[in-house]
């Protein structure tokens, strides 16, 4: 029972978070912004402010593929960010440059994550290997595999967190600061970027969830043997 129980919380909680940020978009993408900027225009507002004049802002294709690229220097916006003029444009378009920025000032969990990245990539790579060596010759503990990768992926996620909460931080700072919108809108562009922000807390209470199970499942099976 307790099984099944975590199992549907596993799916709901990120589902849910991936419903509420699709329709919080959705409806500010509809919304234009009083000052008639684009994502791409506030973008480049952001970083020129900030001293990152030469850095470019491209276009890319996806909804809500936006992210900020630390080995080509580059904001990505998709789009509907790069070229709408709405609230949910502007607010992912300073979001992303909040990376960008966080970047330039070396931010701590910035760093950190950069150094976990490979080690987490490496790690899970290594234990898919693992994983197809444990079904042709059974020498290895698939759960204990398992457990494993998504205790990796958990410790990235959780590092994730801070760099996200603080990049939309400092969107909203930089909204206000630069005058990018009216005041009205301010309460719009927060919701977006805490509508976003959710759904990396829902990753990290899924993956928590899911290591939990596969413990329960480990220690059931240690009781058996």
């Amino acid at each position: 029972m307790e099984n099944i129980v975590l199992y549907l919380l596993i799916l709901v909680i990120p589902l849910i978070a991936t419903v509420n940020i699709n329709s919080c978009y959705a409806k500010y993408k509809g919304i234009d912004n009083k000052k008639k900027l684009s994502g791409f225009e506030v973008a480049r507002k952001i970083l020129d402010e900030n001293g990152l004049n030469d850095m470019y802002i491209v276009e890319v294709k996806g909804s809500l593929s936006d992210h900020y690229d630390p080995n080509q220097k580059v904001v990505r916006l998709s789009t509907d960010v790069f070229h709408g003029e709405t609230i949910a444009a502007i607010a992912v378009a300073a979001h992303e440059c909040g990376h960008a920025i966080q970047d330039k000032e070396n931010y701590t969990w910035m760093r950190i994550r950069s150094m976990l990245w490979p080690v987490v990539n490496f790690g899970t790579y290594m234990a898919y290997i693992l994983f197809f060596i444990s079904i042709l010759f059974q020498l290895i503990d698939f759960l204990m595999i398992s457990i494993v990768v998504v205790l990796l992926g958990l410790i990235f996620q959780l590092v994730t967190l801070p760099v996200e909460f603080d990049a939309s931080k400092r969107a909203l700072k930089f909204l206000k600061k630069y005058d990018l919108v009216e005041k009205k809108e301010y309460e719009g562009t927060e919701k977006v970027l805490k509508a976003a922000a959710y759904t990396y807390v829902a990753s990290v209470l899924s993956s928590i969830l899911n290591l939990v199970r596969l413990l329960l499942l480990s220690s059931e099976r240690n009781r058996r043997s």
